[in-house]
This record gives structure tokens, sequence and C-alpha cells, in this order.
């Protein structure tokens, strides 16, 4: 259906992109529900199937490992067939797998469970980056990136505050006469079926293209096509022209360290919280880097828009990624410095908020280099991120069981300091293929 014959009156842009936006919004924070939860369930797990932080640091490996290895093809999956259907498949696959989370016997089982996790959930952030680069002009993309971030962060920050009365007994309290604590088996279960519903949603309201849309009108689509896509368009990826780009190369191995640096909140922050800084409190402190990261998201994608509108593509998003990652190296550094384990955990939390300043400009260089092949590209970067977090993982791992968790964080800051250099070697103006250079 072309928008002419859905609205006849074009007049003013709808605003149909938004709504879009929110269902995206709303995949984000259940992606991160979903995924965080075993690091709050991690301590509990370790004792019921007697793990050593070892075996748990490769259980938390197993899911980035998958999620490398399936976020290219799903990408590319997603230029080629559109994110209607490749979400659809994505929530569901990932869906089933968290439920059987809660089926585990031992740490052979999790493994294979949380690894075809990961397959499952590789593509979600790439197909979602297809979605903006069809929704959304290029002076758009990166605030819609950091409204999308900024619902992964709440996911973040409510995953342990939901959890912890449910898996703690002693934090559990009565709801309409039930106790809140149902045990981490459980949790896995109640979870996994958030994702079903939001499927079944998108599958009836999303169009791939805004002129198959009811209720887009000619106005928007013209404001879209100003990022320089057509509203409808099949074309052969570049793999080679990807491959040889000096571009994409800095792009991905910014993306490897900061994926490095920054895996630690995900999955040890609750354990670290709890164990090592005695805070037994631990849920407020475990959400708080994500409260502020969604804080810094939001900010962060306005920020780089406006960057560019002021010095252009290449200074504009290159600014951006400078002022988070080069802060939160600063913040890393005052961790250690501080007094008092609360006001260390807070630090690191004001790190990590400082990383996710620059996370919607990561995503909006992509679409402003990739374009056409969005999927693509942001599931290259993306790939690049999962093998770091995947090495970061088994090595914390490591150093927990040794108690060499300062060694651990240190690295951290180095990762994200070389994370911020590389952003010098990063163009956002430059796209891969010379004849989108008119967006």
């Amino acid at each position: 259906m072309s928008a002419e014959s859905a609205t006849p009156h074009a007049g003013r842009p709808t605003w149909v992109r938004y709504r879009v936006l929110g269902m995206l919004f709303l995949l984000s924070i259940v992606t991160y529900l979903d995924r965080m939860v075993i690091g709050g369930a991690g301590p509990f797990i370790r004792r019921d199937l007697e793990l050593t932080p070892l075996q748990l640091g490769a259980i938390f490996s197993a899911f980035q490992l998958a999620y490398g290895i399936f976020e290219i093809p799903s990408g590319w999956l997603g230029d080629r067939f559109g994110p209607r259907r490749m979400l659809v498949r994505i929530v569901v696959w990932w869906s089933v797998f968290t439920v059987l989370t809660g089926r585990v016997t031992g740490f052979f089982s999790m493994w294979i469970t949380r690894f075809l996790f990961g397959a499952g959930e590789a593509g979600a952030y790439p197909n979602a980056a297809c979605v903006v680069s069809r929704w959304f002009p290029f002076v758009e993309r990166a605030r819609a990136h950091g409204l999308i971030w900024m619902s992964s962060r709440l996911g973040g920050a409510f995953a342990p505050l939901l959890v912890a009365p449910m898996l703690d007994p002693d934090k559990a309290s009565v709801v309409f006469g039930f106790s809140t604590y149902v045990g981490w088996r459980t949790v896995f279960y109640i979870f996994g079926s958030l994702g079903f519903v939001w499927a079944v949603a998108w599958y009836l309201w999303y169009r791939d293209y805004p002129d198959q849309k009811s209720g887009v009108n000619a106005a928007e689509i013209e404001l879209i096509q100003k990022g320089g896509l057509p509203t409808s368009h099949n074309e052969k990826t570049p793999w080679r022209v990807i491959f040889r780009s000096p571009n994409i190369w800095a792009i991905v191995l910014a993306y490897f360290v900061y994926g490095y640096g920054v895996q630690f909140f995900f999955f040890w922050m609750p354990s670290y919280v709890k164990e090592v800084r005695g805070l037994k409190d631990w849920a407020p402190y475990a959400a708080l880097p994500f409260l502020l990261g969604a804080a810094a998201c939001a900010l962060g994608g306005f920020a780089s828009d406006a960057l560019v509108r002021r010095f252009g593509l290449r200074w504009g998003r290159r600014t951006a990624g400078l002022i988070g990652l080069g802060s939160s190296c600063v913040w890393v550094l005052l961790s250690f410095a501080v007094d008092g384990p609360e006001f260390a955990v807070i630090a690191l939390a004001c790190a990590f908020a400082s990383t996710d300043f620059t996370l919607p400009t990561f995503w909006a260089v992509c679409l402003d280099i990739g374009k056409r092949h969005a999927g693509t590209v942001t599931g290259t970067m993306n790939t690049a991120a999962q093998i770091g977090g995947a090495i970061s993982s088994t090595l914390i791992g490591y150093l927990a069981g040794t108690s060499q968790w300062n060694l651990a964080i240190g690295s951290m800051g180095v990762a994200l300091l070389a994370s911020a250099l590389l952003f010098f070697f990063i163009d956002a103006s430059k796209p891969l293929v010379s004849e989108d250079a008119s967006g």
C-alpha cells in the first residue's frame, strides 16, 4: 500500500516512526531483562549447581560466544528479508531458551542452554538498527538509538530490583497474600514469557518500510528519505568493501575493547557488590549503573545529533565518542582512589554511564557509514563486542577465583581508554558505497 493511498492528505509529517520506536523501546527492555536475570541469579546458581567462579564465567561467555558468531548472519538476514520476520524469530527463540534455563541440571546443560540463548538473541540490535535506518532520517538516528539503548539500561536496572525479592527469601515480601520468593528456576520461566507477547504484537503491527504501513503520509516518507535511503530496496551486500574498509576496522576494534571494558557490569556487578564490597543490600547498587546509563544513553543520542549539526558527521560523532569514553576512564581511576565501598561502586556506576553516553554514537556511525547495509555493518561491529565480552567474562571469572578484582577492573579501564583513542580513526562522513554518498 502506498503512503498516498493510506493517507491522501500529506500535510505535516505523521509520527508513525515514533510508534515504531516505541515498539523497539519495549523490545530493548525485554532483551535486557532476559539477558541480565542470570547476573542476579548467579550466586544462587553457583550454590545450587556447585559451580566455581571460573565455571560461572564460562557460562556467561557461552552467551556471548554464540551471540558473536551469529550476529553478522542475523544482521545480514535482516537487511535481506526484513526485520519484521527476523525480530519475531529472534525474540521467540531467545524466550524459549530463557525458559529452558530454569530446567538445567549442571554446568554442561547450563552452558549449552546459554549458548543457544545467545544464538537466538544474536541480531536483535542489528535488526533494530535496520528498522531505524529505514524509518528515520540520519539527523534523528543517534537520538533514536539513544532511546533504544536507554530502554535496555532500564531493563538492566529493573532486573536486579525485580529478581532480588524473587531469589532471596530474606528479601521477599508478601503481595496479595503470596510471598514474592519463587527461586531462581521459576524466575527464568516468568521472564521468558515476556518475549512471546512482544513478538505477536510486532508481527501484527509492524511493516518493513514506511510506504507499506497504513497511516504514514507522503510528508513523513519524504522526511525519512532525507537520510538517503529509498522506501524499499534490496541490494547485494558488498562484503569485500566491508572487510577492506579502514573505517569498519576502526569501529570493530573500538567496539571490541569497549565490549571487553563494560562486560563486568552486565554479569559480575551483583557478585562484586555482594561478595567483594560486602554490601548486603546489593540490588540497588547493581541497578545503579543501568539507571545512570539510561539517562546517559538518551543524553548521548541527542548530544551526538546536536554535535553533528554543529561540526558535521566526522567530528560530531568523533567528539561524542571521545567525551563519553574518555570520561569513563577517569571514573574507573576514581573507583580506586575513593574511600568506602559505597563510593567505589558509585564511581564504577558513573564509569558505565559515561560509556553509555557514547553507545548511541557507535550505532549511529554504523548507520551513517552502512546506510542500506546497516544490519550487516552493525552485526559486524557487535560481533567484535561479544568476542571482547566473552574474553572479559572468562578472565574475570578466573581473577575472581584468585581474588584479583582490582586487576580485573584495571584492565577494564585500559580497554575503555583504547576505545576512546580509536575514535580518532573513525570517520562517519565516509559511506561504504560511493552511490550512498548523497546521504
